[in-house]
């Protein structure tokens, strides 16, 4: 530290802030030190600098806000909320721990909850369009023990909790197991924040483009402290912040532990925090210290006892709540004899009563109160808790405490008069669940403070107050004529497809096309200058190509949603639009289109969670396939997206070939998302490869839904001529065409060509066959839509080859009642050209034919010498490297 050479003169530019800030305030004592900060820098004085302020409440209490409330029967209401919620999980877990359950982390939060509960959180209503709140899935068991006490859950739902099956409470926040409860499912750690801050984003675009009033509405994303080590728990901050989403409030409870121990034992996680919102232009708000701290931190004139309450460390407060006061008096004030000069004439009692900022209703009021007013900056508000708070010995403030079941009867008892329950002894070792008495001033204080904030909170929206009016399939008769003598790719099937529904006079403005920086590629631009990229502040510059048609414009009211080089962002913005039939009764239809090796495999989680919420929308796995990106290589080409996708049930999956295909997927998606309101969503392939596509056939469209239909007839000029059954989707459905007439041509082999745009959907509907015939013995046995449909074809063995790897293929196998051979793209993509890479792959015409020879030999049709004249015929090595392992 610098030695002060003018003590005096420090001591005058002291009194003078003093001055200012006690006769004009602390905003004028703010301004004067900006100026003289941007002076000295001008100056090229050396300004240090700190991300950081105090270990202290950032309100301090001569401005906190006079509570609204009624503290003491709130703090009943409250008491009662956190034993009901601590017998969820005991009484689950009487018999054994097998259910599991978390008690620590709400008692942890409880405040924090609560005090929104009571003053803040708005329910959708005719005035209000409701709140958005991100509960953190932990804090389940006290969000079902408040919704109880409400009466809007019963005693034996409760003593559900963990039995799913029988439609008992959900372990954790989960859309699609308590569809009208739950709005956002948040246990998989990091993305409540990543998807908080993309809802209060498109909040703001739903407002801009006048398609709901929220100017009024907040999303509240209640997260833990060691959640923010998740990369997305942080990843997009620095957007909220460049986008100033003041409609955002993030609550951390920094209760200083995570699963296994200290978040930060060796350091502090509040100021660490701190650092990093600041720095990504957050407004940070701390609240550490409980009401008991302020006339020993007013008392503090040297900075002593805020020196001590820096110097400390996480690990240490820990340590000093798992103990008692005479331990907090020894090893927290004891360091210094002026500080136990300070706390002398407190007991041991009060010391350990000097609570935590997190728990101190008015604290936490303020804090709350002050987000909501601040404008143009998001909040994060930073509350110091105490993992386990109440839970005593059996957990609170210990290492064990997040794995901790059970508590024993002395430790419920201690439970029970630390927070004043009205419970007798005898009933104790029963864990009752305790309701309000109809009447009291409770029941009445609860209900009070909901009605006037619009209802009950967490509720759900399943259906939307009306549905769409969609497009016919007629819509896209440009696609289903077919593109003549223009090459073209199912990307720009897809693009055409688009613009018209963007163009549609009843739906178009609730198109939601989205892309991460990819939109050239995608040969997307031309929606830049129609539809313009939204933008909250609009276009501030001239961009380089004005003089140009196709310029790149930003605008207030834009409707594309160009998320940069962010998947994940890309992700969270679709989930937002994908949903907000449910969250802003407002059904918006969203388009995300990206390079499928960037999709399923680098979002899955929020895939799946986009699936537990009910999303509903289309997913575009752009330049899709093992051998279409022919210039990319291993890391960019897909060869196992739809794999991944069949494992959302309700992720509808399709990899088209044509564009009749692409425009008759995209209308039934429409009819059962939009007018059917059914709660599935889309996942379609889609390649960059160019070349000619036929009009539609007459009376595919249920065939192409289902997933397979028959697109050409095999012919050939022998009477009995052999006959081969070839399947295939997307670019390599071409291969199985020019396999075909090889296999007419060079053999005298009848192949019928069949397009099966959705192995996904066809092993779907055969599982369904499956299980009902094992469930009704007696009854006629169903046949799948594989069966039903090969049924009607001559006998001959089966081959299939996509762009995919032989599991996609494969899972219809046990419904090809036939001989059934499935070729694949295993293996790590290779950069080369797209018949180099069919070939290595052995998916082209060459290998299909090959396969096809060698099925219609293994059943004594042809000779097996006929498949070895073709490997030569068509050079093909059978002793090249297996591409699987290569």
């Amino acid at each position: 530290m610098t030695q002060d050479l003018d003590p005096l003169e420090t001591n005058e530019w002291l009194d003078a802030l003093d001055s200012v800030v006690t006769f004009d305030g602390t905003d004028r004592a703010t301004f004067l030190l900006d100026e003289l900060l941007d002076g000295a820098r001008r100056s090229g004085v050396p300004v240090p600098y700190s991300a950081n302020t105090p270990y202290l409440n950032t309100i301090p209490p001569d401005r906190e806000p006079q509570y609204p409330g009624d503290l003491e029967i709130e703090q009943r209401i409250r008491s009662l909320i956190r034993w009901n919620a601590v017998a969820i999980v005991l009484r689950a877990n009487k018999e054994s721990s097998e259910l599991g359950g978390h008690i620590a982390s709400y008692q942890s939060a409880a405040t924090l909850y609560e005090v929104g509960f009571n003053h803040f959180w708005n329910a959708s209503s005719e005035s209000h369009g409701g709140d958005l709140v991100f509960v953190q899935g932990h804090s389940s068991p006290g969000i079902y023990s408040r919704a109880f006490t409400e009466g809007r859950l019963t005693e034996e739902q409760l003593l559900r909790f963990r039995q799913e099956v029988d439609g008992g409470l959900s372990s954790y926040p989960h859309p699609w197991l308590m569809p009208e409860f739950w709005q956002f499912p948040t246990v998989s750690m990091g993305l409540g924040p990543l998807m908080a801050i993309y809802q209060a984003r498109f909040l703001k675009y739903l407002h801009a483009r006048d398609l709901a009033d929220t100017a009024n509405r907040h999303v509240w994303g209640f997260l833990g402290d060691g959640e923010m080590d998740e990369p997305e728990s942080l990843g997009a901050i620095s957007l909220a912040g460049r986008e100033k989403l003041d409609n955002l409030i993030f609550v951390i409870n920094c209760n200083l532990q995570r699963l296994d121990g200290p978040v930060r034992g060796n350091g502090k996680i509040i100021q660490e925090l701190e650092g990093v919102f600041r720095g990504a232009g957050w407004n940070v708000i701390k609240v550490i210290w409980g009401t008991g701290w302020d006339r020993l931190i007013a008392a503090d004139k040297t900075g002593l006892l805020l020196k001590r309450m820096e110097e400390c460390v996480d690990g240490e407060y820990q340590d000093f709540k798992s103990k008692n006061g005479a331990y907090v008096r020894q090893h927290f004030f004891g360091k210094y004899p002026e500080l136990l000069d300070m706390v002398a004439d407190m007991s041991d009692d009060d010391i350990w009563a000097l609570n935590r900022g997190g728990h101190d209703p008015q604290k936490v009021y303020a804090a709350y109160q002050a987000a909501l007013n601040h404008t143009d900056q998001p909040t994060v508000i930073l509350a110091k808790t105490v993992k386990g708070y109440g839970m005593g010995e059996a957990g609170e403030g210990q290492n064990i405490t997040h794995q901790q079941k059970k508590m024993g009867e002395t430790v419920l008892r201690a439970f029970r008069d630390r927070f004043r329950i009205d419970l007798p002894e005898e009933r104790i070792a029963e864990i009752p669940f305790l309701p309000l008495a109809d009447g009291s001033k409770e029941h009445v204080y609860l209900h009070e403070r909901r009605t006037a904030l619009g209802g009950y909170l967490p509720a759900r929206r399943r259906r939307s107050t009306e549905s769409l009016d969609v497009p016919p399939l007629s819509a896209f008769d440009s696609q289903l004529k077919g593109s003549g003598e223009r090459e073209i790719s199912t990307t720009m099937a897809f693009v055409r497809v688009l613009t018209t529904l963007l163009r549609d006079k009843k739906i178009g403005k609730r198109v939601v096309p989205i892309v991460p920086d990819e939109s050239r590629t995608f040969g997307m631009e031309n929606l830049f200058r129609q539809f313009g990229i939204f933008s909250q502040v609009g276009q501030l510059y001239q961009p380089e190509d004005a003089n140009q048609l196709l310029f790149y414009k930003e605008d207030k009211s834009g409707q594309l949603l160009q998320e940069g080089i962010n998947e994940p962002g890309a992700m969270s913005s679709w989930i937002a639009a994908a949903t907000s039939y449910s969250t802003n009764d407002t059904p918006m239809i969203p388009f995300y289109i990206y390079y499928s090796m960037f999709g399923f495999q680098r979002v899955g989680d929020l895939a799946w969670a986009s699936g537990d919420m009910r999303a509903r929308g289309f997913l575009l796995g752009g330049t899709a396939g093992r051998t279409t990106l022919n210039g990319e290589g291993l890391q960019h080409e897909d060869g196992h997206s739809h794999v991944q996708s069949a494992t959302i049930p309700n992720c509808v999956s399709y990899d088209p070939t044509f564009s009749y295909e692409v425009a008759v997927i995209v209308a039934d998606g429409l009819r059962r998302m939009y007018a059917d309101q059914e709660d599935v969503f889309y996942y379609i392939t889609l390649m960059n490869e160019n070349y000619q596509h036929p009009a539609m056939p007459d009376g595919v469209e249920e065939g192409i839904v289902k997933g397979l239909y028959l697109f050409r007839e095999g012919k050939s000029t022998k009477a009995k001529a052999p006959r081969v059954q070839l399947l295939g989707s997307g670019t390599i459905l071409r291969e199985a065409i020019a396999a075909a007439d090889l296999l007419e041509q060079d053999w005298g082999v009848a192949a019928d060509v069949w397009s099966a745009p959705s192995f996904t959907e066809l092993g779907r509907d055969g599982m369904a066959a499956e299980r009902w015939n094992m469930l009704h013995p007696m009854e006629e046995r169903r046949q799948s839509y594989v069966e039903a449909q090969l049924a009607g074809r001559p006998d001959g063995p089966v081959v299939a080859a996509t762009d995919y790897i032989r599991a996609f293929a494969e899972k219809i196998r046990p419904y090809v009642k036939r001989r059934y051979h499935v070729l694949g793209t295993d293996g790590f993509g290779r950069s080369d050209y797209r018949r180099k890479l069919r070939e290595f792959f052995e998916v082209d015409r060459h290998f299909i034919t090959v396969a096809a020879l060698n099925e219609l030999a293994a059943e004594g049709t042809l000779p097996a010498s006929a498949a070895a004249e073709a490997i030569t015929k068509y050079g093909v090595n059978p002793d090249k490297p297996d591409p699987a392992h290569a």
